[in-house]
């Protein structure tokens, strides 16, 4: 049957067609395997209609741009989807090749293919039109020049990252977002030149955004962010993490304007911004994940489900009482960080029983705890899992003798 004669029998049995069916189901190293089978097989195997997703990713990543050249003119206008990742040896040239060759290409990433410049956007822009999706995380050369050339040949890109490309700066976020209207996804973090003129652009330009990561960039206020809020009433998941100038109003903006929110991580460099008039919890309903982690809120009700409280030492038990009784609580919320967090007693687990999705909680280092409110917690939710850690009690002092004694963990710190 795998004999190198074409008259073999799977040959005979199945027609061309069906073969070619049954070999767009293959990755590319399966593929490759195919083609060497037999000169029939080799020619259905790289037939290009079973090269229309391609992620050299996990197959060879130290790969010459020749390969990408060859991969181009064998796939032409059926490829759609090509992940470059991490391929340091492919260059401008290379991808100008790919650009004219496959001018279908909806998808492609070029995450850390750090030889790359402007040149290879300028490239996707004049043979690439129907490009939607590009990655160009950390293809540090990249500059004002790139965002505007896709700006002016790629109308309908809808998901553009530019992490760590710190050369960007508001005038390439501004021609980019006037001429790309159906943007929905904009990862920018670590672009760290970008202020608050260019958060008003995108707030003017993009109503379809959907996500939008800001970390690490220092520069951006208040005021820009509020003027997402205001523009972008889509927006579901915001990272702001390592804002360091960012205060809880733009939490209250995203409350009044942003009812689909579904993701807000603040971790780190907001420990004294969170306040109260918090609305996320009240009007986001379709709301799945903040973390505050390490955050210190000045407002114990500061605390919409589902999250990370981990290390917020101010929260009390009015706090959970008001986590526990939110719309999304009983119904939605799933797991519960309270780890370090002092204040908190077994009233808290008393306001958090009658949240039925509740699968677990996080109680380490919560000295107010006892294993008696957590009994008495499973006896509403026996199918809970909760993570605690209860210290040795030190013994007394012995009847009779001046000295303590310590028990073991005592004696070992």
């Amino acid at each position: 049957m795998f004999s190198n004669s074409d008259e073999a029998v799977i040959n005979k049995k199945l027609p061309k067609e069906l073969l070619l069916r049954i070999f767009s189901f293959l990755d590319v190293v399966t593929l490759c395997r195919c083609a060497q089978v037999s000169r029939s097989w080799n020619v259905l195997a790289l037939d290009g209609s079973n090269w229309q997703r391609i992620d050299l990713f996990d197959f060879q990543r130290d790969i010459e741009g020749r390969v990408v050249e060859n991969i181009s003119k064998r796939c032409g206008g059926f490829l759609r989807k090509l992940s470059l990742r991490g391929c340091l040896g492919v260059g401008d040239g290379a991808l100008r090749t790919f650009a004219q060759n496959c001018r279908n290409i909806e998808l492609l990433s070029l995450n850390g293919c750090t030889k790359i410049t402007d040149a290879t956007c300028s490239s996707l822009s004049k043979f690439c039109p129907k490009l939607k999706h590009l990655d160009l995380a950390s293809c540090t050369s990249i500059t004002n020049l790139s965002l505007k050339a896709l700006s002016e040949g790629c109308p309908l890109l809808e998901q553009l990252n530019i992490s760590w490309c710190d050369q960007v700066s508001k005038d390439g976020i501004q021609a980019l977002v006037r001429c790309c209207p159906g943007v929905k996804g904009l990862f920018l973090k670590g672009c760290t030149q970008l202020e608050d003129e260019a958060l008003k652009f995108i707030g003017a330009h993009c109503p379809e955004l959907v996500t939008l990561n800001l970390q690490t960039c220092s520069q951006i206020t208040d005021e820009g962010l509020i003027t997402i809020c205001r523009g972008c009433h889509r927006l579901q998941s915001l990272c702001v993490s390592g804002c360091a100038n960012i205060t809880d109003a733009i939490l209250n903006a995203l409350g009044q304007n942003c009812p689909r929110l579904r993701y807000v991580p603040l971790l780190h460099g907001w420990g004294r911004v969170i306040k109260r008039h918090l609305f996320l919890h009240q009007n986001c309903h379709e709301l799945e994940k903040m973390d505050l982690e390490e955050c210190v809120p000045t407002d114990p009700r500061a605390a919409p489900p589902p999250q990370s409280l981990s290390h917020c030492e101010l929260i009390t038990d009015d706090g959970i009482r008001h986590l526990g009784g939110g719309p999304c609580a009983h119904d939605r919320l799933e797991v519960v960080e309270l780890d370090n967090c002092p204040l908190i007693t077994d009233a808290s687990l008393e306001h958090l029983k009658t949240c039925h999705s509740l699968d677990r909680i996080e109680l380490y280092d919560c000295q107010q705890i006892t294993r008696a409110g957590i009994k008495r917690l499973r006896t509403h939710l026996p199918n809970i899992k909760v993570h605690a850690y209860f210290a040795p009690v030190t013994p007394p002092p012995s009847v009779g003798g001046s000295r303590q004694r310590f028990c073991r963990c005592c004696i070992l710190l």
